[in-house]
């Protein structure tokens, strides 16, 4: 069996994961409070996976009620050495029609504080390197992947995160081109800062639904046009997902690894003795 854990954490449309062997469902709590769903574990032409619906069974959580640390605590727990985000997003360039396949390289953070993006405080603080926010090795495998499975993928791009739950309006759309933005959702942060955190590669299959409200030729964002086209774009995400496995390398040349080596600031000294608990699992080794 392969030496690396994959994860994947399902987004709209991507409650479960076809062809696992030896499943079994992990309940957990973590320090951070519980994860979305139970995490869903099991081998996929030998190699260990472990999977998690983003929103819930059933879709029940708004993008602001993910407890996205819990969700990256739990796959570090669980062992997971590469994540892969599954996410239904809007298109703002008109060559990524919808029904195209993005892997972005970049994210601009229109969050609020109402999302916790870090594991850090509480008596410790760190920094983390976040200048290229997912694994270029990892990327590289879905882009391959993607290619093998048949999608019309674009390699690269920048994925705007909004807050939501409410879409665009026209004005913030055509704001969000001028930033220069390929794509535009609703969760791929924190969770690419929390994976960063966490020493896990992170890299994200970003399945385009619609073009926003910034085109005027077509019509504006929809959810019935979108459920049509995540319906679709789900059995494609299942395959890229399966020749991706066999591609990912068992043996991280990446910086994922080590990307909290020297982040940590505080004097190991005075760190709380349940703050130091609660993060064992995440940088234990540099504590």
């Amino acid at each position: 069996m392969s030496g690396q854990v994959i994860g994947i954490i399902g987004g709209s449309g991507l409650y479960e994961l076809d062809g696992l062997t030896d499943v079994r469902s992990v309940s957990m709590t973590t320090p951070f409070g519980d994860p979305s769903d139970d995490f869903i574990t099991g081998t996929l032409d030998g190699v260990r996976m472990v999977f998690l619906p983003r929103h819930g069974k059933g879709h029940r959580l708004l993008p602001s009620e993910i407890n996205f640390r819990a969700n990256i605590y739990g796959m570090k727990k669980l062992g997971v050495t590469h994540l892969i985000s599954v996410s239904a997003v809007g298109s703002m360039k008109e060559e990524i029609v919808p029904g195209h396949i993005v892997i972005p390289d970049q994210f601009i953070d229109r969050t609020n504080a109402s999302r916790v993006n870090t594991f850090f405080g509480n008596g410790i603080v760190a920094h983390a390197q976040f200048a290229d926010p997912v694994c270029s090795e990892l990327s590289d495998s879905l882009y391959t992947a993607a290619q093998a499975a048949g999608a019309t993928v674009h390699r690269g791009g920048t994925y705007i995160c909004m807050e939501g739950p409410a879409f665009s309006t026209r004005a913030e759309s055509v704001m969000y081109r001028s930033f220069g933005a390929s794509i535009i959702g609703m969760t791929n942060v924190p969770e690419a800062k929390l994976a960063r955190e966490a020493e896990i590669c992170y890299g994200v299959i970003a399945l385009a639904t619609d073009y926003d409200c910034w085109h005027e030729s077509h019509e504006d964002v929809s959810i019935d046009a979108i459920l049509e086209i995540v319906r679709k774009n789900v059995t494609m995400a299942k395959a890229i997902i399966k020749n991706a496995v066999g591609r990912i390398g068992r043996d991280r040349k990446c910086s994922c690894a080590s990307a909290m080596q020297y982040a940590v600031i505080t004097d190991r000294a005075v760190i709380p003795p349940q703050t130091r608990a609660n993060l064992d699992i995440i940088i234990g080794k540099y504590l």
